[in-house]
C-alpha cells in the first residue's frame, strides 16, 4: 500500500522528525566542548549550565549521562490527562498538548527498553503502557461518538492533536459514507 493509504502514519512520521529538532532545555551534568554532528556545533558547555539544544542531542547527552532534559516527567501529565477525561462528559474532551502522543510513544520506547535492559523496573513500563491504553481508548470514543453526530471538526479542532483531528476527518467521512451506502441517500 502507498503512503496516501496511511496519512496518520505519514503525519507521524513528519512530526516526529520535526519534534526531535525542536530545541527542548537541558542542564549540563558534565562539561562538554567541540562536538560537531552533520551542521550542528557545539563549542563548549560548563557542568551545570542550562542549554538550549535539538531534542535528539538533548536525548543523547541524556542517555550518556551528560545533561538532564528540564520537562515534567512524563508519567504525571499521562495521569492528570486520564483523569481528566474521566470526569468531564461522555460528548466532552479535554485538551492535550499538540505533541502529546509524540512524547507518548516515545517514552513507552524508552521504558520498553531501558526495562529489557533493567535500568528501570518492569512494572513502570506497563503502569505508563496500561494507562495509556485506557487514555486512548477513551479518547477514540469519544471521537468516534462525536464523529457520527453533527459535529464538526473545527467545533473541538482546539481540543485535539493533529493526529485526532486526521482520526475525526476520517473517521467522519467512513460515517457519512456508511450511512448513504446504507440509507441510500446523503447523510
Amino acid at each position: 500500500m502507498s503512503s496516501v493509504d496511511f496519512p496518520l502514519r505519514e503525519l507521524f512520521q513528519q512530526r516526529e522528525r520535526d519534534y526531535l529538532l525542536s530545541n527542548v532545555k537541558v542542564s549540563m551534568r558534565s562539561a562538554v566542548e567541540n562536538i560537531e554532528v552533520g551542521d550542528l556545533k557545539v563549542e563548549k558547555l560548563r557542568e551545570g549550565e542550562t542549554a538550549e539544544l535539538p531534542r535528539w542531542v538533548a536525548e543523547e547527552f541524556a542517555s550518556l549521562g551528560l545533561a538532564e532534559v528540564a520537562e515534567e516527567p512524563f508519567e504525571t501529565e499521562i495521569l492528570k490527562s486520564l483523569s481528566r477525561e474521566k470526569m468531564i462528559g461522555a460528548f466532552q474532551l479535554s485538551n492535550l498538548a499538540p505533541d502529546f502522543y509524540l512524547r507518548m510513544k516515545r517514552r513507552l520506547a524508552y521504558l520498553r527498553d531501558a526495562a529489557g535492559a533493567g535500568r528501570v523496573r518492569k512494572e513502570d513500563y506497563e503502569r505508563l503502557r496500561a494507562s495509556s491504553y485506557d487514555l486512548i481508548g477513551i479518547r477514540l470514543g469519544k471521537l468516534l461518538a462525536l464523529s457520527s453526530s453533527s459535529t464538526t471538526l473545527s467545533a473541538i479542532a482546539d481540543k485535539l492533536t493533529p493526529e485526532e483531528k486526521v482520526f475525526f476527518a476520517s473517521s467522519q467521512s467512513l460515517t457519512k459514507e456508511w450511512r448513504t451506502t446504507l440509507l441510500g441517500v446523503k447523510a
